[in-house]
C-alpha cells in the first residue's frame, strides 16, 4: 500500500475501475494523493503488479461488513443430543419426535443416544428396533448419517436434515 509498494512501474486502475496501464510507480502514487485516496497492490503475482486508487479504511471495513453477512448465513451445523431410555413409552417417543424435527428443521444434526441400564444392554435389540422406529418416523425429515452403533451402554446413530428433494419435471 502507498509507499511500501517497491516496484518501478505498476499496471494501474483507477477509482472507478477503468484501466489507466502501466505507468511508473512514482506516477501512481502522485494521483492517489492528488484525489486523496490510497494506492493498493491487488495482484502482486501479476507483471507488472496490479495497483488499484481507493480508500483502503472503506475497502477494510467492507471485507469485514461482507464476512460478517456471510456468518450470518451459516445457521446451524450444530450437533444436537436426544437420550431416550430402552425401555421408553410410546407417548414419550411421540414427545422425543417433535424435538428431533424441530431441531432438523433448525438445519441442525441430531444425534439419537439409546441409554441401556443394568442387565439391559443384553437386550440391545430392543434399541436397534427403537432407532429403526424413530428413523421411519422421521422419514423425508432426516436422513442417517451414521447408522445405529452400540459403543458400551449407549447405541447412538447420527441423523442429518434431510436434502429437499427437487419436483419433477413434467416432459
Amino acid at each position: 500500500m502507498n509507499r511500501r509498494i517497491r516496484v518501478p512501474e505498476v499496471r494501474l486502475i483507477d477509482e472507478e475501475g477503468g484501466q489507466v496501464g502501466v505507468i511508473p510507480t512514482r506516477e501512481a502514487l502522485a494521483q492517489a494523493e492528488e484525489k486523496g485516496l490510497d494506492l493498493v497492490e491487488v495482484a502482486a503475482q501479476a507483471r507488472p503488479p496490479v495497483c488499484r486508487i481507493m480508500d483502503y479504511g472503506k475497502y477494510l471495513y467492507e471485507q469485514r461488513k461482507r464476512s460478517r453477512e456471510a456468518r450470518k448465513g451459516q445457521t446451524g451445523g450444530l450437533v444436537k443430543e436426544i437420550k431416550i431410555s430402552s425401555k421408553i413409552g410410546a407417548h414419550d417417543i411421540d414427545f422425543k419426535l417433535k424435538h428431533i424435527k424441530k431441531f432438523l428443521e433448525q438445519k441442525n444434526r441430531v444425534k439419537v443416544t439409546v441409554v441401556f441400564r443394568g442387565r439391559e444392554v443384553s437386550h440391545s435389540e430392543r434399541g436397534r428396533e427403537l432407532l429403526a422406529n424413530i428413523i421411519s418416523a422421521l422419514d423425508g425429515y432426516a436422513a442417517v448419517e451414521n447408522p445405529p452403533s452400540l459403543d458400551g451402554r449407549h447405541m447412538t446413530m447420527l441423523l442429518a436434515p434431510a436434502q429437499k428433494r427437487s419436483p419433477p419435471r413434467g416432459d
